[in-house]
C-alpha cells in the first residue's frame, strides 16, 4: 500500500496542471479575495432579524414593560437572560446580539437624561444588529413620546376639564426630545487585530479550491480504470481494498497539505496569525481535509466514467460553495440561506475556522462542527468503498 501512495504522491507532483490548481490558483484567489473582502464589518447595512437577547438589569416598571412591548413585534422574538449568558451566546455565534438595560433606565427615561441602554453584538453579524438597533431606538422614541404625553394630560387633565376659556391657559404640547442613541458594543472580533474579510477571503477560497483538488483525485480512479490500470493492478497480489486504501490516503495527505499551504501563505503574506490557536486549527484541517477528501472519492464511486464524474463534480461543488459561504459570505445572504447552507461542507468547514480566528473559541467550543465534518467523512467513505468495490475494482 505504501508503494502505491508513494507512487500516486509522485505521479501528482509531476502533472503541472494538478499541482497549479492545488496550491498556486488558491493561492492567488486568495490574495485577490482578500482585498475584495478586506472592507467586510467597517460599514453598516441592515437586514431582517428574528431574535434578541434582552439583559434587564433596572428591573424597574418602565424596563419590563418595554420589554414587553418589544416581544410583541412581529419579526422580533425577545428571549430574556443574564449578561453572561447573553455573551457567551454572542462568542460563540448563537444570536446576533443583546440588548442591556443598565440600572437607572426608569428614573433616566423619566427625566428624559441618556438612557443607559447597551446593545452587545458580534461584528460578523453587524448588518443585523443595526437593523435591530433601528427597531429598538423607534421603539424606544415611541416609548418615551407616550410617557411625556401620559404626564402631560395627567398634569392638566383637571383643566381639561374646565370651561373653554381655560383651556387656553394650558400649555403646548412637549416638543419631542433628541432622538435616542444606544451604546453600540462588539464583543467578537476585536482581539488580534484580524478583520472579518481576511478570515472570509483565506477559508471560503482555501476550502473551494481543495473541493476541486479532491474531486480531480477521486477522478483519477476512473481515469486508470479506462486506461486499464486498475485492471493490471487487480491481476497482481494486490487486493481492491488496498487500491481503494492507497487512493483514499493520498486524497486525505494532499487535502492537509493544501490546507496547510493555504493558511502559512495567509499568515506569513497577508497576516492572517494562525497562532491564535494552533491547536484547533490544527484538528479543524484535518477534520475539514477528511471530509472532503471523502467527497472526492465518493463523487468518483457514483460515476460511471471519468467525464460524467467531472461533470457532477463540477456542478455539486459550485452549488455546495454558493450556498455554504464560500463564494459569498452568509452575512450577506437572506437568513433562509442560513439554513440551507448546513447541507454544505463548505459551511462548517468556514465556520470552524470563524470560530479559531473571529470567535477565538477553545477546542471544546469548536468540537460539534469537527464532529460534522468527520462524520460526513466517515459515510460518505463507507458508501465509497461499498460502491467502488461493486463498479470500479472488479476485473471486466
Amino acid at each position: 500500500m505504501l508503494k502505491l501512495f508513494k507512487k500516486d504522491l509522485i505521479l501528482f507532483f509531476k502533472d503541472q496542471r494538478s499541482f497549479t490548481l492545488t496550491f498556486l490558483v488558491p493561492v492567488i484567489l486568495i490574495t485577490v479575495f482578500a482585498f475584495a473582502y478586506g472592507g467586510i464589518g467597517d460599514y453598516p447595512d441592515s437586514t431582517e432579524s428574528l431574535e434578541l437577547l434582552v439583559v434587564d438589569q433596572d428591573r424597574s416598571k418602565l424596563s419590563k414593560q418595554f420589554i414587553s412591548d418589544l416581544d410583541t413585534i412581529d419579526i422580533m422574538s425577545v428571549i430574556p437572560s443574564d449578561l453572561d449568558s447573553a455573551r457567551a451566546l454572542i462568542i460563540k455565534g448563537k444570536y446576533a446580539g443583546a440588548l442591556i438595560f443598565r440600572s437607572g433606565f426608569q428614573d433616566s427615561i423619566s427625566a428624559g437624561n441618556p438612557l443607559p441602554v447597551q446593545l452587545m453584538y458580534d461584528e460578523e453579524q453587524e448588518l443585523e444588529t443595526w437593523h435591530l438597533q433601528s427597531i429598538i431606538i423607534n421603539n424606544l422614541t415611541s416609548y418615551s413620546r407616550k410617557i411625556e404625553m401620559q404626564k402631560y394630560f395627567d398634569a392638566y387633565k383637571n383643566m381639561f376639564s374646565e370651561s373653554v376659556s381655560s383651556v387656553s391657559v394650558i400649555p403646548a404640547l412637549p416638543a419631542d426630545k433628541n432622538e435616542f442613541r444606544i451604546e453600540r458594543i462588539s464583543i467578537v472580533g476585536k482581539k488580534k487585530d484580524i478583520k472579518l474579510g481576511l478570515i472570509q477571503a483565506v477559508a471560503g477560497t482555501a476550502i473551494l479550491m481543495l473541493l476541486f483538488s479532491m474531486a480531480g483525485v477521486g477522478t483519477s480512479l476512473l481515469e486508470e480504470k479506462e486506461n486499464g490500470t486498475i485492471k493490471r493492478l487487480l491481476y497482481s497480489p494486490l487486493s481492491g481494498r488496498t487500491i481503494l486504501y492507497s487512493k483514499m490516503l493520498v486524497a486525505f495527505f494532499i487535502a492537509i497539505l493544501q490546507l496547510t499551504v493555504m493558511f502559512l501563505f495567509s499568515w506569513i503574506f497577508l497576516g492572517l496569525d494562525i497562532t491564535i490557536n494552533i491547536q484547533g486549527l490544527i484538528l479543524m484541517i484535518i477534520s475539514t481535509a477528511f471530509a472532503i477528501s471523502s467527497l472526492g472519492i465518493f463523487l468518483a464511486s457514483i460515476a460511471k466514467s471519468r467525464q460524467q464524474a467531472q461533470n457532477l463534480s463540477n456542478l455539486i461543488i459550485l452549488v455546495m460553495s454558493a450556498i455554504g459561504g464560500s463564494m459569498i459570505p452568509l452575512f450577506y445572504m437572506p437568513e433562509i440561506m442560513s439554513k440551507v447552507a448546513v447541507f454544505s461542507l463548505n459551511y462548517w468547514g468556514i465556520q470552524g475556522f470563524y470560530d479559531i480566528f473571529w470567535r477565538l473559541l477553545p477546542v471544546s467550543d469548536t468540537y460539534p462542527k469537527m464532529l460534522v465534518l468527520i462524520g460526513s467523512g466517515i459515510i460518505m467513505t463507507l458508501l465509497s468503498i461499498r460502491l467502488i468495490n461493486k463498479n470500479i475494482l472488479k476485473l471486466i
